[in-house]
């Protein structure tokens, strides 16, 4: 299943009179994806995703989310969507209480996924009060809600934020282990390396622009990521940085190598060369038309 479950066109938008945080942005989005949304701090990425969910409405331009203006908010829409900021809510409720509350809003909610999830964070009692939780433990339970409502639209805003280290891991086993062909998610984050191995679609942003919007696929068929001795430079190499190991290097897979996708050189190569990094992928767009 292939279809753009999210699009934007030419969207523009702005806090109050201050200059536009977005404009004239387009994107589109596929279910059956876990789309990784990066960007330095200040980018608009957490606007673009209240433009999503319908909590901020654009200036200019039209959002449409499995077929529906968020704007509207309609209830066919909000029962398959879930929003996860990263600022969480204060609750004074107990996580079943919770549940009780907020579950029949999703028919797609199962309660024994939802408990099965908690037992992966070691969150063994939903007799917890949300207000008596630490930040990471508030977080664990709201991001096991949201992957039990079974929305076709999950939204998460810096959902790794306040997971220590191994938590993060459990993350990204349980995200991906919910991905199912008609569902599509969105995690937002600045730490790049806490999506390793777990989105398939990679969405960046910079000067408050889409920049970047490619498979992990077609990533690796273009370009080639690899470690060497020296920074031996040449036409191939996009970025190049140098550590302890040696120079790590971006170059264009003109020779279909395999490497392994590292999600951070990707990162900084988009930002350090963003005009070379759009030619290499214009390439194969131009070969078709040649065809």
């Amino acid at each position: 299943m292939n279809d753009k479950i999210i699009e934007l066109k030419e969207v523009t938008f702005s806090y109050a009179k201050k200059k536009n945080l977005l404009n004239e942005l387009s994107l589109s989005l596929s279910a059956g994806h876990i789309h990784g949304l990066l960007g330095k701090n200040g980018e608009g990425k957490s606007t673009l995703l209240k433009l999503m969910s319908g909590l901020l409405f654009p200036q200019k331009g039209a959002v449409s989310v499995m077929g529906f203006n968020p704007q509207k908010r309609h209830p066919d829409m909000l029962k398959e969507i879930y929003f996860i900021p990263e600022e969480l809510p204060e609750f004074t409720l107990s996580i079943e209480h919770f549940e009780k509350i907020y579950a029949p809003f999703y028919p797609k909610f199962n309660p024994e996924q939802f408990d099965q999830i908690l037992r992966e964070f070691q969150m063994d009692s939903k007799k917890l009060k949300l207000d008596k939780l630490s930040h990471g433990q508030k977080k664990k339970v709201v991001l096991a809600f949201g992957l039990a409502t079974n929305t076709r639209v999950l939204l998460m805003d810096e959902p790794t934020n306040g997971l220590d280290i191994p938590s993060k891991g459990q993350f990204r086993r349980i995200v991906a282990s919910t991905l199912e062909d008609d569902r599509c998610m969105i995690i937002s984050t600045h730490q790049v390396r806490d999506l390793d191995r777990l989105i398939d679609n990679i969405v960046i942003m910079d000067e408050h622009e889409i920049v970047f919007n490619e498979t992990i696929d077609r990533i690796i068929e273009k370009l080639c990521f690899k470690l060497y001795d020296s920074e031996a430079m040449d036409d191939t190499v996009i970025y190049s940085e140098n550590t302890l190991r040696g120079f790590y290097q971006v170059r264009e897979n003109r020779e279909n190598e395999d490497s392994k996708l590292d999600i951070e050189l990707l990162f900084n190569s988009v930002f350090n060369n963003k005009e070379r990094i759009k030619k290499v992928f214009d390439k194969k767009e131009e070969k078709n038309i040649n065809q």
